[in-house]
């Protein structure tokens, strides 16, 4: 059952790490379809379980509820107390892994911002990108909506500057409906210029936005070890969301595991995703879309 979708609000880049490293380049995790960058459900997952972690190991009950809504580990079953407890109320064992009554989608990009030497900077998406999260909101909301290429709210007489492309404002179409497209918070309120290119077009220059940063290895000596390598990251700024809902092994939790899943967003509406926390990396901001 789809309940709804949250929103990530990027505020500093965000790695996941890829399966493949070409070179000296360390690639994050994307589509096999449409090779975009995408934020794996597992990671949104493992994050959001782990913010429900209890401080003490013996808060039975907090871990219970973990339980309910993400399913067991195989370290629980090594808590002797936290059996007993979920045989009590479950009249079922932990000897093996118990499903959660929450699943999790994997977090798609909706805009991507962009530098324009003519416009500062420019968040970009694809009718593919767009139809994307309409479909997820017919399901929750019954939001119908066309989207057409090449269309924006920069139309003005003058070109648009991209990052090594330039656009004819006569191969523009003004978009009226645009704000439509972005979901009203806040933190959006920034996104005021936004363009929609073909979806070829807008993977490339998705692809090329990309946030690289420069490592270098140092040695026992503090000396460079190697040469350069570069790791990718989803740029901050950038608009994601991923779906959620009820499994169909809830029987009847339904509305429980949905209010605790709502519960554990607001508690938690800056959550870290991904690699190198320490250096402040995958840092968002999240809320709940609107019913």
């Amino acid at each position: 059952m789809i309940e709804n979708l949250v929103y990530l609000y990027l505020l500093s880049p965000l790695h996941t790490g890829g399966t493949t490293q070409e070179g000296n380049l360390l690639g994050i995790a994307r589509e096999s379809h449409t090779e975009l960058p995408y934020i794996p459900s597992s990671s949104i997952r493992g994050r959001l379980r782990a913010s429900m972690e209890p401080a003490e190991k013996t808060d039975i009950d907090a871990k219970l509820k973990q339980i309910s809504l993400f399913g067991s580990e195989i370290d629980d079953q090594k808590n002797e107390a936290l059996v007993t407890a979920y045989k009590a109320k479950t009249n079922k064992d932990l000897n093996q892994l118990v499903q959660g009554t929450l699943w999790i989608g994997d977090g798609s990009i909706l805009w991507l911002p962009v530098p324009s030497l003519s416009h500062g900077v420019v968040w970009v998406s694809s009718p593919l990108l767009l139809q994307r999260w309409k479909r997820w909101q017919d399901s929750a909301q019954g939001l119908a909506m066309g989207v057409p290429e090449y269309s924006t709210n920069l139309k003005n007489g003058k070109p648009v500057y991209l990052k090594d492309a330039i656009l004819k404002d006569s191969d523009l179409q003004a978009w009226n409906n645009w704000q439509s497209f972005i979901p009203t918070n806040s933190t959006t309120a920034d996104i005021k210029q936004v363009l929609v290119l073909p979806d070829k077009h807008s993977a490339t220059l998705i692809q090329m936005a990309l946030w690289r940063q420069v490592k270098i290895k140092l040695d026992e000596h503090k000396t460079v070890d190697g040469g350069f390598r570069y790791e990718e990251a989803i740029p901050p700024d950038t608009l994601m969301y991923f779906p959620w809902g009820i499994t169909s092994q809830a029987n009847g939790k339904g509305n429980a595991s949905k209010d605790d899943f709502e519960n554990l967003l607001a508690q938690h509406e800056i959550l870290q995703i991904g690699g190198q926390e320490s250096l402040g990396r995958g840092f968002v901001q999240t809320w709940l879309a609107s019913n």
